[in-house]
C-alpha cells in the first residue's frame, strides 16, 4: 500500500470521528501556537535589547572600574581620559569623555525630582546620539569656565516644570547650587538601562568643583565612573580597545602577570552578554511550550489505541486479504501523523494571531513569525506524531489475522 493510499484512508479514519479527531488535533494546536508566541516573545526581547544598545551610540568603547572588594573607589580618573583624548596614544579615537553619574534631586521652586545627573564633557552627546530639540548643549566654553549650566532630557523637563512654564534659560538647584537650563533633548526613548529622556547633563569641571567631591583619598586625583571613548569607524573599534587597554596598563603600573584593575567593552561585548541572557530566555520559554506538545502527544497514542482497538476486525480482514505487517504499520503511523500536522498547520495560524495580539499590545517588542520558529514547531509536531503513534500502530500491525476476525 503507497502512502498515498495510507493517507486517504487516515482522511477517513479522522472524518468517521469528527469530534475525537478535533479534540485531538486541539492539544497539538495549543502546543505549536504556545511554542511559536514564546519563541515569537523571545525573539523580540532578543531584538529589542540590540536595538537599545545599538541606540547607547555607534563605535564605542567603554572603559569601567573593575570590580574589586579590595578597593573602596574608582580606579579611573580625570587623568586616565585626558592621556586617552591624545591623538598619539588613540589615533582611530574620535572623541573621549570622561562620565561622573549620581543619582540626585533637581529643584524648581517648590517642585523636586530626583533623576541621574551626569557629568561630563562636551563631546558625550554626540557620541551617546542625543540631539538638541531646543536651546544648545554645553560647550568647551561652558566646560573650561565651569559654567553652570545644565542640559535636560525630555522626561525631566515634564516631571519638573508645569505644563505653561518653558523651561528653556530658566534657573533650578542641584544641591542647593543654581544651574541654568540651556538644552532641551530630543526625546529618545527607552534603552538598554532604563529611560534615556530622564536625565540632566552638567560639564564635569562644574560638578566636581561645585557638587561631588571624587577625589581619591589615597593618590589625591580626581576619580571618574567611566570612560567613554569612541572610535573613527566601526572597523577601528577593536583598535582602539586594544590601544586603550595597553595605555591604561602601562599608566597603572599593571605588570604583566597582575590583573587589570579596569574593564574595557564594546557594544558587541555588552550585547553579547545580553544575548546568552535572552537566549536561555528564550530556549526556558520554548521548553515550557513544549510540554503542551507533549500532552497533545498522550493525546494522540490514546486516542490510536482506541482505533486500534475498534478497528480489530478491520485490521483482521485487511490482514486476511493479503495486507502486510508493514502496510498496517504504515496506515496507522499515517493517521498519527496526518492528525499532527493538522493541528500543527492550525497551531501555527493560531501562533501568528497570537504573535500579532503581542505586538500590538507591546508595540515595541517586535514578537513577529519567524521561519525558525514555524519550522521548529512543525518539526516537533511530526515528531510527536510519529513517536507517539509508533506503538499504536506496531500494535495494530501485530495482531493475528484469526484473532482479530474473532474480535468482538
Amino acid at each position: 500500500m503507497n502512502p498515498w493510499q495510507n493517507f486517504l484512508i487516515a482522511l477517513r479514519g479522522l472524518q468517521a470521528n469528527k469530534l475525537r479527531a478535533s479534540l485531538t488535533m486541539l492539544g497539538i494546536m495549543i502546543g505549536v501556537a504556545s511554542v511559536i508566541i514564546l519563541l515569537s516573545i523571545g525573539d523580540g526581547v532578543t531584538r529589542f535589547v540590540a536595538e537599545q544598545f545599538m541606540g547607547l551610540g555607534t563605535n564605542l568603547v567603554f572603559v569601567l572600574p573593575q570590580d574589586d572588594p579590595n578597593r573602596s573607589e574608582s580606579s579611573l580618573t580625570v587623568r586616565d581620559a585626558e592621556m586617552l583624548g591624545d591623538a598619539a596614544i588613540l589615533p582611530r579615537a574620535s572623541a573621549v569623555a570622561p562620565v561622573v553619574m549620581n543619582s540626585d534631586e533637581l529643584q524648581y521652586e517648590g517642585t523636586v525630582y530626583g533623576t541621574m545627573v551626569t557629568a561630563t564633557g562636551p563631546e558625550y552627546g554626540p557620541m551617546r546620539g542625543y540631539e538638541i530639540e531646543r536651546g544648545r548643549f554645553f560647550d568647551e566654553t561652558d566646560y573650561v569656565g565651569r559654567s553652570r549650566v545644565v542640559v535636560l532630557g525630555q522626561d525631566t523637563v515634564d516631571s519638573l516644570f508645569p505644563a505653561d512654564v518653558d523651561p528653556l534659560e530658566t534657573t533650578i538647584k542641584i544641591r542647593g547650587i543654581n544651574f541654568q537650563v540651556v538644552g532641551i533633548l530630543a526625546e529618545k526613548g527607552g534603552g538598554a538601562f532604563g529611560s534615556q529622556d530622564d536625565l540632566a547633563l552638567v560639564p564635569l569641571t562644574t560638578a566636581l568643583e561645585r557638587l561631588y567631591n571624587r577625589r581619591s583619598t589615597t593618590t589625591g586625583q580626581t576619580l571618574v565612573d567611566m570612560i567613554l571613548v569612541g572610535a573613527v569607524s566601526s572597523d577601528d573599534v577593536q583598535d582602539v580597545l586594544i590601544d586603550a587597554s595597553n595605555a591604561l596598563r602601562q599608566s597603572h603600573g599593571i605588570t604583566f602577570r597582575d590583573e587589570d584593575d579596569f574593564l574595557v567593552l564594546t557594544q558587541q561585548d555588552f550585547l553579547n552578554a545580553f544575548g546568552a541572557v535572552t537566549g536561555v530566555l528564550t530556549l526556558f520559554l520554548g521548553a515550557i511550550a513544549s510540554i503542551s506538545l507533549l500532552v497533545g502527544g498522550i493525546g494522540i497514542m490514546n486516542i490510536m489505541l482506541v482505533s486500534v482497538t475498534e478497528r480489530t476486525r478491520e485490521i483482521g480482514l485487511r490482514k486476511a486479504v493479503g495486507a502486510r505487517k508493514r502496510d498496517i504499520l504504515g496506515q496507522f503511523l499515517t493517521e498519527a501523523v496526518v492528525l499532527s500536522v493538522l493541528g500543527g498547520l492550525l497551531g501555527i495560524l493560531l501562533g501568528w494571531i497570537g504573535a500579532f495580539a503581542v505586538r500590538v499590545a507591546v508595540p515595541q517588542l517586535d514578537a513577529s513569525l519567524t521561519a525558525g520558529s514555524v519550522l521548529l514547531a512543525v518539526g516537533f509536531s511530526i515528531a510527536v506524531g510519529l513517536f507517539f503513534g509508533i506503538y499504536p500502530a506496531s500494535r495494530a500491525a501485530a495482531l493475528h489475522p484469526i484473532e482479530a476476525l474473532r474480535f468482538e
